[in-house]
């Protein structure tokens, strides 16, 4: 008779342990989908309709509406979009060991021989050690300084042709020139030979290589979005064709220049980049352990062509074009001037980081797997961090501690943190030269009946690594002569 009384007299506490541990189930939850906002998403496709042809300018519009921590399903693939320089510097700085890894994508893995290259080998031992040789040996300043003759001599050559062309005052495709002549240095430095003596590729079919690679490099299969039926939506939209066609037509070039250097006899003046890789797979297989074969040099080569080419054509040809239409910024062009004309970098956003610990990012859970992709257009575009962003200012710059390799978040354009690119000071300049040159040597007009407001800055649609002019740049050259 006793017992349901003392029952009864428990029953209050035994219902307050019941709802504290309620409770902490719910918290427990609540914390486990605190995740970042997220617009709202369709059935199978998830938000992918939402993104445009500039993903980048999407992501933007929709991150000043859900915040600077974006979490979209592109598919069934989560990814973490960051548009602010705290949130970046959570990432690559504060939170960098747990997310400095890479997403196992089929395009660019194959590109990349399944990701035995530097800039999309996921983090671990690999990764450090072709790493510590492309810092060390490749892209060293005193491997970049030893390279200065190829820099001089190629840009002295456009020079000297444009020069030429400039006593007809007709009108010239500035863009082709520039591609030419970064393509010109990259071969000559890397592959050990001139653009022109190379059979491979005529230039129209260099830059549209140079455009597939990136296209590829920077997109996702269907097949990755949509498991199980995705794979006949590559089959339709010729997706797997094109990445075979691309590896192909570089597998091919690739190991012809390295066969090239492997040839007897063969006279040289000076180390390439392919050559010092050679000379180390030499010194390893002399000590018995060797790990750097041909397969990892072409995967190397990989980065070097598609980060080599591009990016420091496209930094001066946006410069170029956003000069034209500022006459008098173009005439009082000094070299201190044209160093920050090409800070103007033109990336959208840095390659993809693949998370590999939890951590917290604005307060909310960031988990393994998850991808992040930092809009570095998105956060040089940020009133809070720039006056009037839009406007093409390289006068800011001056004076101006904000440092462009990584230190202040603010602004990106090559990364930072340990995917931080190692091709800084080869990038840098290179431009810089060619762009000095572009303004110290000629005054340059633009065509007949053409208006500064007539020329065309729009973007190129479309997934890629990098940020192109639709259309291309087209000047007068007029010679410069001191008074």
């Amino acid at each position: 008779m006793g017992f349901f009384p003392a029952l009864i007299s428990w029953l209050p506490f035994l219902l307050i342990a019941l709802l504290q541990l309620f409770k902490k189930k719910r918290q427990a939850k609540n914390e486990l989908n605190h995740l970042p906002p997220s617009p709202p998403k369709l059935p199978i496709i998830g938000n992918l309709h939402q993104l445009g042809p500039l993903p980048h300018s999407s992501i933007r519009q929709l991150s000043q509406k859900y915040g600077p921590v974006l979490l979209l399903k592109l598919g069934r693939i989560p990814v973490v979009f960051v548009s602010s320089a705290e949130a970046a510097r959570q990432v690559m700085k504060v939170n960098d060991l747990a997310s400095c890894s890479r997403p196992p994508l089929a395009g660019i893995g194959k590109l990349t021989y399944n990701h035995l290259d530097l800039g999309f080998s996921p983090y671990g031992d690999y990764w450090r050690q072709i790493r510590k040789i492309c810092v060390l040996e490749l892209f060293s300043v005193k491997r970049v300084k030893s390279f200065r003759f190829v820099r001089e001599e190629e840009v002295a050559s456009l020079m000297n042709s444009l020069s030429q062309l400039s006593c007809s005052a007709t009108p010239l495709n500035l863009t082709s020139k520039i591609f030419t002549l970064t393509g010109s240095i990259i071969f000559r430095v890397a592959f050990g030979k001139c653009f022109e003596e190379s059979d491979d590729f005529d230039r129209e079919r260099f830059y549209e290589l140079i455009h597939d690679a990136e296209t590829v490099a920077a997109r996702f299969s269907a097949e990755e979005c949509f498991p199980g039926f995705g794979w006949i939506l590559d089959k339709l939209n010729g997706h797997n064709e094109r990445v075979e066609r691309v590896f192909k037509a570089l597998d091919k070039f690739f190991q012809g220049v390295i066969d090239y250097h492997l040839k007897p006899g063969r006279t040289k003046q000076h180390d390439d980049i392919i050559d010092v890789m050679l000379g180390i797979e030499k010194e390893q297989i002399e000590q018995g352990h060797v790990w750097l074969t041909k397969t990892h040099i072409k995967a190397v080569l990989l980065n070097i062509f598609l980060g080599g080419v591009d990016t420091s054509a496209l930094v001066v040809n946006w410069a170029m074009a956003e000069l034209c239409r500022k006459p008098e910024l173009m005439k009082k062009s000094t070299k201190r001037s044209s160093k920050h004309c090409r800070k103007q970098r033109k990336t959208p956003m840095l390659i993809s980081r693949e998370v590999m610990s939890h951590f917290k990012l604005n307060g909310y859970n960031i988990y393994p797997k998850t991808m992040i992709q930092i809009n570095a257009w998105a956060i040089a575009r940020d009133p809070k961090y720039w006056e009037n962003p839009e406007e093409f200012c390289p006068e800011r710059f001056i004076d101006n501690n904000i440092d462009f390799k990584g230190q202040d978040f603010e602004f990106l354009p090559f990364g930072a943190g340990r995917r931080g690119c190692p091709g800084i000071y080869m990038g840098t300049v290179t431009s810089e030269l060619l762009l000095a040159n572009l303004l110290y040597c000629f005054d340059w007009k633009l065509p007949d009946g053409m208006k500064e407001e007539d020329v065309d800055m729009e973007e190129q649609g479309g997934h890629c690594l990098t940020l192109m002019k639709k259309t291309p740049l087209v000047l007068v050259p007029i010679e410069y002569i001191p008074s």
